[in-house]
């Protein structure tokens, strides 16, 4: 009986909510909730965009740091390596074991230009059993190639800063190491097999890749042994570590967040702050709902007298209101869901596009105002740097950001409708 009764209060709650917004739409409060549904529809298409495209940033550089500078878990000082290896390959969420060792140095090109470096020393075979590290270690000339312990590859930006290129002769001036191998020696000499490029400019600028037989040779008998662990779902850190305790309580693990908690909590910041401002959005579109819809409930007190008479509580009446809320979120964050999605799934194209539809702007002006320099506008070159960036859509944020669109839209029309609680019968029948 009761579920009866909910269906048919929410059918005539229904059809009042539509027949006010019927007449709506051709009375004087057309223009404000037409507005309100374009805003919830800007918003909630701005901020996926706005999102998605931070992420690719980010997710850039994060992919590059975890896949070739931290691995997800790290640890040292493995006593019994072949349990370690062993476990390591009986548990599912484990992608990758790799050992490595590093040190900085001092390099000297053969031209007598210098620079600072991280120098890793890696299994020669990393690009082939390590999958994340051979896509963000992109080779831009010869090879990665370090078989030979005389080998070295080089970050991009490092090899110009020494003027080396493939081919060219190097010395690791100055090393840190065990107290066994001389610090500063003319005697470590490399031959350049590759240099490489990432997504994230430190890299390029400070790493150098050798083989273990050249850590093995310069770094000195007591060099650190470091392991890195790569995982098949980065963000089970936590549980993995809690697992490695507990087989080997002996030894440490940290992981990716720990070791990169500075740059990856500057990250987090700036992403909070994007998203902060642009919500600001949604608080300006349920303003216009709040004012919009109080507006709405003056002009229906009669209506809502008429149908406190018939028996509909304050509640179901207060209930039309809200429905009309709903609705008008619904009707602008749907679209601008959908114009969100295709946005970031064509970036290219939408770059591309501004960039021919400014310079066109600007050559009609210029070729009006300033006729002889009209020839010499050109495209704006940052617009193709910003159709490269891949927008990455988390499912998670976008619902977050839809849902959260509606719900502005939804909670300004509770918070005005809330008046009709105030009302009675027999004053608004008073006053007219």
């Amino acid at each position: 009986m009761s579920k009866m009764k909910f269906f048919s209060s929410f059918r005539w709650i229904g059809f009042v909510s539509k027949r006010f917004s019927k007449v709506d739409r051709s009375g004087r409060s057309a223009v404000t909730s037409t507005l309100s549904s374009l805003g919830v529809g800007f918003g909630v298409m701005a901020l996926i965009v706005v999102i998605s495209v931070m992420n690719g940033f980010q997710m850039e550089f994060i992919d590059a740091i975890m896949e070739i500078s931290s691995y997800h878990v790290r640890t040292s000082d493995v006593q019994d390596e072949d349990s370690f290896l062993r476990w390591c390959g009986n548990e599912k969420s484990v992608l990758t074991v790799s050992p490595f060792y590093e040190a900085q140095g001092l390099m000297i090109s053969s031209n007598g230009r210098e620079s600072a470096a991280l120098v890793r020393a890696l299994d020669p075979d990393v690009m082939e059993k390590d999958a994340g590290f051979c896509r963000e270690v992109q080779m831009i000339s010869g090879s990665f190639d370090i078989s030979d312990e005389e080998c070295i590859v080089l970050g991009n930006d490092l090899a110009r800063t020494i003027g080396a290129r493939v081919g060219s002769t190097i010395n690791i001036f100055a090393l840190s190491g065990s107290s066994d191998v001389a610090m500063i020696s003319q005697d470590r000499r490399f031959v350049v097999s590759g240099i490489f490029f990432s997504n994230y400019a430190d890299i390029n600028s400070a790493y150098a890749f050798v083989g273990i037989s050249a850590a093995q040779k310069y770094f000195g008998s007591g060099a650190k042994k470091i392991w890195g662990i790569k995982m098949r779902d980065s963000g089970k850190d936590s549980l993995l570590i809690s697992r490695l305790e507990q087989a080997f309580p002996s030894q440490k693990f940290e992981s990716w967040r720990s070791y990169n908690r500075t740059f990856f909590g500057a990250l987090r910041v700036e992403k909070n702050i994007l998203m902060l401002l642009v919500f600001l959005i949604f608080v300006v579109v349920a303003v216009n709902i709040y004012n919009g819809m109080r507006r709405m409930v003056y002009e229906r007190r009669e209506e809502i007298a008429v149908l406190s008479a018939l028996g509909g509580t304050k509640g179901d009446v207060q209930s039309v209101f809200i429905m009309k809320g709903l609705v008008t979120g619904i009707v602008g964050a749907v679209p601008g869901l959908i114009l969100g999605l295709l946005i970031c799934s064509n970036m290219d194209h939408m770059f591309m596009f501004l960039s021919k539809a400014q310079y066109y702007v600007q050559y009609v002006v210029m070729a009006a105002v300033n006729p002889e320099n009209a020839a010499m506008l050109q495209e704006n070159p940052m617009f193709r740097i910003y159709a490269n960036i891949p927008a990455r859509m988390v499912l998670s944020e976008i619902m977050a950001i839809f849902f959260f669109g509606i719900f502005s839209s939804l909670a300004a029309a509770w918070s005005a409708s809330r008046q009709i609680l105030h009302l009675t019968v027999a004053e608004v029948l008073h006053d007219d």
